[in-house]
């Protein structure tokens, strides 16, 4: 019983619209999922993936009415968005310059190179190389050419107070085994890999000795790792069996969830890689409606009137 990689990663905007537009027009990400947060229902929450919205490349986006983040320690501090080659990292960076995203200069990272550079509200993106391995899923929609278009997540970087706690919830719990360590210029990064290794099953932990962030617009709300939807239970079960405080089973109708927090409060969560978004819209026609699931089907018409515009 293996975490097979990264599901997804969810994060806050307080601009709905110009999140819309950056991560479609400018990143070339495909909207797959226009729903609402379920524990929310005035906050959209926004799905952008590959071509076909397959597990590990969603990147999503809750919209609520936040101040911006105030950065510190125990939370997400980087996303990686993994790309095929250095032809495609020298293709991005001319990209962002004429859309005037301001970005460095690429660099190589843990043996990736590496293009770092943020959205309009301060989420920390990466454009990482990974060599091409595992399987693309061009969206023929997407303003970016087929061979440079954002492959799927990965890695990710926590920064936390306290290391070796977060260390142990992710070997001892999770069953992720540490790899190697690289050093950036804030101190020593560990990292750690799912299944079968590589940049889209990879957690990278740093210690941080800052103020805890607050989150806000432009923070990391979450990260979730892939599992076959034949060991939920299993899951649900082990974080019982290790006292791990949870949320129990979580039937999100697109996969199902186990929501926890690790140590230093960084929000963890298990999700199945099915049934997918598939599930209540054709593949050629996702994101391009308000998706309900059924149980919220009966209150479109107040859902709906409590949306903005997008």
């Amino acid at each position: 019983m293996q975490l097979s990689g990264l599901h997804h990663l969810t994060a806050i905007t307080a601009r709905a619209a110009d999140n819309l537009a950056f991560y479609t027009r400018i990143l070339g990400l495909r909207l797959v999922k226009k729903t609402v947060n379920q524990d929310d229902l005035s906050a959209y929450h926004l799905f952008y993936a590959d071509g076909i919205a397959a597990p590990g490349t969603d990147i999503t986006f809750f919209d609520w009415p936040a101040p911006p983040e105030r950065r510190g320690a125990n939370s997400i501090v980087r996303t990686g968005l993994r790309v095929a080659g250095p032809d495609a990292i020298a293709w991005w960076r001319e990209h962002l310059a004429r859309e005037g995203v301001v970005h460095a200069v690429p660099i190589e990272r843990d043996g990736r190179l590496t293009l770092d550079f943020e959205d309009g509200e301060g989420q920390r993106l990466s454009l990482v190389d990974d060599g091409g391995t595992g399987p693309a899923h061009p969206w023929t929609g997407s303003p970016v050419p087929a061979p440079h278009q954002i492959r799927g997540l990965g890695p990710v970087r926590l920064a936390v107070a306290e290391i070796g706690r977060t260390e142990a919830v992710l070997t001892e719990v999770l069953g992720m085994r540490h790899e190697r360590t690289f050093e950036l210029p804030e101190g020593e990064v560990r990292v750690y890999a799912m299944g079968e290794g590589g940049a889209g099953a990879e957690i990278q932990v740093m210690r941080d000795a800052a103020a805890p962030a607050r989150q806000g617009a432009g923070a990391v709300h979450h990260v979730a790792f892939r599992i076959p939807d034949a060991d939920y239970e299993a899951w649900a079960d082990r974080l019982k069996a290790r006292r791990m405080p949870s949320s129990g089973p979580v039937d999100r109708y697109y996969f199902r969830s186990l929501y926890f927090r690790e140590p230093n409060g960084i929000l963890f969560e298990i999700a199945t890689d099915g049934p997918g978004f598939t599930a209540d819209e054709p593949l050629e026609s996702l994101g391009e409606r308000l998706a309900l699931p059924p149980f919220l089907e009966p209150r479109r018409a107040e859902i709906e009137a409590g949306l903005k515009p997008l």
